[in-house]
């Protein structure tokens, strides 16, 4: 099967993993971003790119007139952090522009025809209330604005799927690592790492280093990603059952994490501990059965073997920079 897909966000991180996936299998590609994170490097040549914010106007009228059978929308304002100091904002990433892609493919000609995959969270959807490993259908007290967006516009996509007969589809990721995550800015804490070991700088970990977290390599989100656009699928319409945990099961403490990624990069770099950061759950991890029976998904890539090939990807960067200033 081929067809055209839209990825908004599509220079980022993720998406330009998914662009990828999607053109090995012979798709055609446009990509919708605003490079305020994403890198016009991250687009390849045989994807068409348009530099807008997916809330433009100009955004609107290529997801109404575009003709897609896939859209999946990874633009995001995707800090905790930050949506704690500016929720408003946050809101008005994650919520409205979501509601105005959603309601630009209502109102196209390809309406029934298009499968709209969202980009969620399982990282801190659930909450601190909630036990970890969760599994779809746990009960949500999110404790972040970014969460409860990220919720916000998952009730959204069951209500145009049930009310509007749109072909909707929300997976709520891990923590997602590997090649091409910015370690500045609003990174995960697997880039930060990289970059701080290569800087010579001290590792910080937040709170007291055993908090866990659900690390997936990008390569397997990208191929979740691309299975949940582009499969047969007969869902139910309450929200839980459009959505999809995408992880691998396993809840790794923080500061494990950074002994791994110094064992890797064979050095002896010190850590440092600050205070545990407001928004953020001690613990997390997301059971990934539904993803497997469902989408015949599973994570291929161990988080040793994962860590290793991202931290030489890292040093293959820095090390061709140096370079290039000399």
């Amino acid at each position: 099967m081929s067809g055209r897909v839209l990825i908004t966000g599509g220079a980022g991180f993720i998406g330009s993993h998914v662009v990828d996936r999607f053109l090995e299998r012979g798709w055609d590609v446009e990509i919708i971003d605003d490079l305020s994170t994403g890198k016009r490097e991250n687009v390849p040549a045989a994807a068409r790119f348009h530099q807008f914010d997916v809330r433009a106007p100009d955004a609107v009228r290529i997801v109404a007139t575009g003709g897609f059978d896939a859209i999946v929308h990874l633009a995001a304002q995707m800090d905790v952090r930050r949506s704690v100091a500016d929720p408003v904002l946050d809101a008005g990433v994650n919520i409205v522009a979501t509601l105005g892609l959603l309601e630009a493919v209502r109102h196209s000609t390809h309406a029934k025809r298009t499968r709209v995959v969202f980009s969620s969270t399982g990282g801190v959807l659930y909450g601190e209330l909630a036990t970890p490993p969760n599994v779809e259908t746990t009960p949500k007290e999110p404790d972040s604005p970014y969460a409860i967006a990220k919720l916000a516009a998952e009730y959204y996509l069951s209500y145009f799927a049930r009310i509007h007969g749109l072909d909707t589809v929300s997976l709520r990721f891990g923590n997602v690592y590997g090649p091409r995550q910015d370690p500045h800015g609003e990174a995960g804490v697997v880039a930060i790492f990289c970059g701080r070991i290569l800087e010579g700088r001290p590792l910080t970990v937040f709170g007291d280093g055993l908090q866990t977290r659900d690390y997936v390599h990008v390569s397997d989100v990208a191929e979740a990603t691309w299975r949940a656009a582009t499969m047969p699928l007969s869902l139910g319409v309450r929200v839980d059952e459009r959505a999809f945990n995408v992880g691998t099961g396993v809840g790794t403490p923080v500061l494990e994490l950074a002994n791994a990624l110094l064992a890797a990069a064979a050095v002896d770099t010190p850590i440092e501990f600050a205070p545990k950061r407001p928004g953020e759950p001690q613990h997390s991890s997301i059971i990934i059965e539904r993803a497997r029976r469902v989408l015949e998904w599973a994570p291929r890539v161990s988080l040793a073997d994962g860590l290793a090939e991202t931290f030489r990807w890292f040093a293959a960067r820095a090390n061709s920079t140096a370079a290039s200033r000399l």
